[in-house]
């Protein structure tokens, strides 16, 4: 059943705040090799590595919900499992820390060859605050 789902910039906007979140693809990918990876996906709900982190996301009663990556007006992406982790990108924040280094080696580098754990600041974000405006993404698709 389709849903409809917020980009993780916009999400930014109304928190108000950097945001977090959780990647399902191997990161460094060109774009051919991009549509290979998705071509190849059948069922993102079923990946055993979101499976894995959400499920322990569960666990440790942090709060996620499914996300798009950032909206762009040039291309459409299909969803492919990116999931908001309902956390302040604090890293004082005992939850952070916790999170952190779940999903990151302690030199930094991701724990998990297909996850990467991100954040999108509130200012880069604020680069697509037009797209709040009503009507805007009617209008898009329209010229799309």
């Amino acid at each position: 059943m389709p849903q409809l789902l917020r980009h993780i910039d916009a999400i930014a906007r109304q928190e108000g705040r950097d945001v977090l979140f959780v990647t399902f693809y191997p990161y460094g990918l060109s774009l051919s090799e991009l549509q290979t990876f998705i071509d190849s996906i059948s069922d993102w709900e079923t990946l055993p590595i979101r499976k894995q982190i959400t499920e322990w996301l569960d666990t440790q009663k942090f709060g996620w919900e499914p996300c798009g990556e950032r909206a762009s007006e040039n291309s459409i992406i299909p969803y492919l499992g990116t999931i908001y982790i309902k956390l302040p990108y604090d890293e004082q924040n005992p939850d952070y820390q916790k999170l952190r280094d779940y999903l990151e080696n302690p030199d930094g580098s991701m724990r998990f060859d297909t996850a990467r754990f991100c954040y999108t600041t509130l200012s880069s974000a604020m680069e697509n605050a037009h797209h709040d405006e009503p009507g805007f993404w009617e209008e898009w698709a329209e010229n799309f």
